[in-house]
């Protein structure tokens, strides 16, 4: 009897937790659920926290240093070369310049010499242009030199070649350089003792490499005006033949008075060296 009434005792027992097991809220079940989930979350705000708080250089933060390194360059640059560079050492690119980057939507000009004498800068409206060889350039930037009353004022608006190369402002604003090789021709000596063929032939060499100086002067000019900071070509003249006609100019007074004379450059020739140190 106590042994069944002990079985039956035990039976009661479970069945009555099991019973209350049911009975008990839900949220007491999950308790233990719960609280492992607000630790894991816990350790993942950290994390998150951390990575945010963690220094991160963006491709735009690159690019704002870069933007404010070219900038002070460009300033500083601009006001220690006064305006003729933004990058030290180097010429203002040409669509920086107005007048050059007026001309380049206008378009080139082709005027004939009559037309070119136009801008020779007796009118402040129209720009002062020169010419070299049958290129125009604008040279207005540098008014005081070749405005009224500049040292070079003579070659606004002319094509004068030829004066670039004998130093005629006034007689040879002019194109036309035949003869002009004369200049470094020298004049002979008739006390010289050579044959009539020597001379002939020593003459076609000479005025062969004259000539060639003579194009060599003018092609230094033309380079000089195209790579200059401060002027610019503007386009070509127009209405001149290849060939001048009429007599050929002569030479000027003063480049003829500094042609090399034959006499003296045959006294250097023969003159004794200097001995080998």
């Amino acid at each position: 009897m106590v042994q069944q009434s002990t079985f039956a005792d035990e039976f009661e027992d479970d069945v009555y937790m099991t019973a209350k097991s049911k009975e008990m809220p839900s949220d007491l079940r999950q308790r233990k659920p719960e609280q492992q989930d607000a630790a894991s979350t816990k350790v993942s705000t950290e994390v998150e926290i951390e990575d945010k708080s963690s220094p991160v250089i963006s491709v735009l933060d690159i690019f704002r240093v870069l933007f404010a390194v070219i900038g002070v360059t460009v300033v500083a640059s601009y006001y220690v070369t006064s305006g003729e560079s933004y990058i030290f050492g180097l010429p203002r690119p040409w669509f920086t310049k107005p007048a050059e980057l007026k001309q380049y939507f206008q378009g080139p000009v082709y005027l004939a010499p009559a037309e070119l004498a136009k801008y020779d800068g007796s009118d402040p409206i129209l720009p002062i242009y020169l010419a070299v060889n049958g290129t125009i350039f604008d040279v207005s930037a540098g008014a005081h030199t070749y405005g009224p009353g500049g040292s070079y004022h003579a070659f606004a608006g002319h094509d004068a070649s030829r004066a670039f190369v004998t130093g005629c402002f006034m007689e040879d604003r002019t194109s036309d350089l035949r003869g002009a090789e004369e200049i470094y021709i020298p004049i002979e000596d008739p006390d010289e003792e050579i044959s009539s063929g020597e001379r002939k032939t020593r003459a076609e060499r000479e005025r062969r490499v004259a000539k060639k100086k003579v194009q060599d002067e003018v092609d230094k000019w033309v380079k000089f005006y195209t790579n200059s900071k401060k002027y610019f070509k503007v386009g070509e003249v127009i209405g001149v033949g290849n060939e001048p006609v009429g007599p050929a100019p002569t030479l000027c007074a003063q480049a003829q008075k500094g042609r090399p004379k034959r006499k003296n450059m045959t006294k250097r020739e023969s003159a004794p060296g200097k001995p080998v140190q």
